[in-house]
């Protein structure tokens, strides 16, 4: 199964944009930040990883404000057919319970 769960803040974002098709495409830059534990000790995680929203989602993706902590739900996926490059692919989202 490729599903992915991510608490982030959108920290960069493109305009609206359309596929050949006319499916509107959002696209970000997500930044997550936690403390998780590892072989009994606690490891700072921080990254920052590329996101998009197709289809109905995308608008509603466009309005998140920058830095508002986030609850994203999607997959990954290759950049491109050619690429080694992950792109999350959002499919869900909401607040979380750090607002």
């Amino acid at each position: 199964m490729n599903q992915l769960k991510l608490v982030a803040r959108i920290v960069e974002k493109s305009a609206l944009r359309y596929t050949p098709a006319g499916i509107p495409i959002a696209s970000a830059t997500l930044m997550h930040s936690s403390e998780t534990r590892e072989a009994n000790a606690v490891r700072q995680v921080e990254f920052e990883i590329s996101a998009m929203a197709a289809g109905e989602i995308s608008q509603r993706f466009t309005e998140i404000a920058l830095e508002q902590p986030m609850e994203f739900t999607g997959f990954l996926a290759r950049k491109n057919r050619n690429s080694k490059s992950l792109v999350f692919h959002v499919t869900e989202f909401g607040t979380t319970l750090l607002d």
